[in-house]
């Protein structure tokens, strides 16, 4: 993985999987997706859940703007950006 990064945002749970499955997280306990959801990857890079911003999901409010907004408010502070 990069030095760059220090923080991914998973939109939905195929890619929370897809990610964990890529930073070597295979054989480990893989923690749970779900919005809100941080975890370490290691060496210092960090995986944020949130819910898909799917038609779906946003018309019946299991996702709104203000969550979508308030994920990456924290991954802007956990990359040291904010």
């Amino acid at each position: 993985m990069s030095d760059h990064i220090r923080a991914i945002v998973a939109l939905g749970g195929f890619a929370w999987q897809v990610a964990l499955r890529l930073a070597g997280a295979s054989g480990t306990p893989k923690p749970r997706f779900g919005h809100g959801v941080v975890t370490e990857l290691g060496a210092g890079v960090r995986l944020l859940g949130c819910y898909h911003p799917s038609q779906q999901n946003m018309f019946t409010g299991r996702l709104t703007p203000t969550m979508l907004d308030d994920i990456f408010r924290e991954a802007k502070k956990l990359a040291g950006i904010e």
